[in-house]
């Protein structure tokens, strides 16, 4: 009896936290509703000088704009390239989030999160998201570019308002952003699960925005994974066994035409995702020096590859033996920074599981066929009987 007794204590207790919980999210929805009837009346009527300190209370030159259920963005960017940003939306309990994403997904993005504690003190910091649990959303971090004005959270009425100010290189324009909020209170300044959130394209030179689980017209996602395809293929698949053939497959009658081909295959694939990561770079205005640096390297590179190939001199020349080394060491050097963009890619983008091991079993692959075609050439070389020096005899 005593334990059934506990058992009907414990549902209760469940079936409390539930009814409060879904009592707070239809509160929130049923003025969810009656807001998203008419946003842009909000943006106009109300006043932020009059609740609001500066300079998010007096912003110049704002645009407001209605971005998904009850949350509206305001903000304001100058000539200097400082966004100056207030996201505000209905507000019960627990937190309201913005976050800056470089390709639409929650790891690797930096947010802005703000809440009310429920003394009515205000609460806000930055995140950064490592993975997709609580535990890897980490806060006091993020790479979000803060000026020296301090962020704060106002509650007036029933609306939360998150501001916050930042300073970019170049002007912001296209940029996915993640909109989320939890009913529940962060616990010692880590985040609760969210209740609900979307990805938004939101270009800050018009004010418009698509939403990206239903698909934005650029498309910048599959964009993201073609540039991907395509330097794997071409720096990580084709020019690594087009070396493969020069290096070991020399015998063979065709080889040369094999080493070509693929070369040419490899460095085309290879240019086409440089091109596509630049489009990427100028949609998304996303600066990853590191990235964007070794991928400029490694076609500078695959260029003089290119040129050598039209360039070769003849076997008799003396020039030969220079290029031999030219050719060769160019084309490892290339080779080794086209495999670490690789990985490099995949970390920034923070692609899947699959990525990796599909990569990583490729990678593995050509490693263990360079390492068997290594070792059967080096002891065919031992096998090789040496000739003694032959010296001219003269005549008698």
């Amino acid at each position: 009896m005593a334990m059934v007794s506990r058992l009907l204590v414990l549902s209760l207790f469940i079936m409390l936290v539930s009814l409060e919980r879904d009592g707070k999210l239809a509160q929130r929805k049923g003025i969810v509703m009656a807001i998203e009837e008419d946003g842009k009346a909000l943006c106009s009527s109300v006043n932020l000088a009059e609740f609001l300190p500066p300079p998010y209370g007096g912003l110049e030159n704002m645009v407001c704009q209605p971005v998904w259920n009850s949350f509206l963005l305001r903000y304001s960017q100058t000539k200097d390239n400082v966004v100056t940003i207030i996201l505000s939306t209905v507000y019960t309990s627990g937190w309201v989030g913005m976050g800056f994403s470089r390709d639409g997904k929650m790891i690797n993005s930096s947010c802005m999160v703000g809440w009310i504690t429920p003394g009515g003190q205000g609460k806000i910091k930055q995140y950064y998201v490592e993975g997709l649990t609580p535990s890897k959303i980490k806060p006091e971090k993020g790479e979000l570019p803060l000026t020296s004005i301090p962020p704060i959270v106002y509650l007036q009425g029933a609306t939360i308002y998150v501001a916050f100010q930042l300073k970019y290189p170049n002007r912001l324009k296209n940029q996915p952003i993640l909109l989320a909020f939890a009913t529940k209170y962060p616990h010692h300044h880590h985040l609760t699960v969210h209740d609900d959130k979307t990805t938004k394209l939101f270009d800050f030179s018009s004010g418009t925005s698509f939403d990206v689980n239903a698909g934005a017209p650029n498309n910048y996602i599959c964009s993201t994974k073609t540039h991907g395809v395509l330097g794997i293929l071409g720096w990580g698949l084709f020019s690594p066994f087009g070396a493969i053939f020069a290096r070991y497959l020399k015998k063979q009658k065709f080889w040369y035409y094999f080493h070509v081909s693929a070369q040419f295959i490899g460095f085309i694939l290879g240019l086409a995702g440089v091109v596509l990561g630049l489009q990427l770079h100028n949609k998304l205005q996303v600066h990853i020096a590191a990235h964007e640096g070794i991928g400029i390297l490694v076609l500078v590179l695959s260029i003089l590859q290119v040129l050598a190939f039209f360039l070769r001199p003849d076997r008799d020349s003396k020039y030969r033996k220079c290029w031999n080394l030219y050719h060769g060491w160019t084309g490892r050097i290339a080779l080794f920074f086209g495999a670490v963009n690789i990985v490099l890619g995949m970390h920034y983008a923070g692609a899947g599981e699959s990525w990796k091991i599909g990569y990583g079993f490729l990678l593995g692959t050509i490693m263990l066929v360079c390492i068997v075609l290594e070792t059967l050439l080096r002891l065919k070389k031992l096998d090789e009987p040496t000739l003694p020096p032959t010296y001219p005899m003269n005549s008698i």
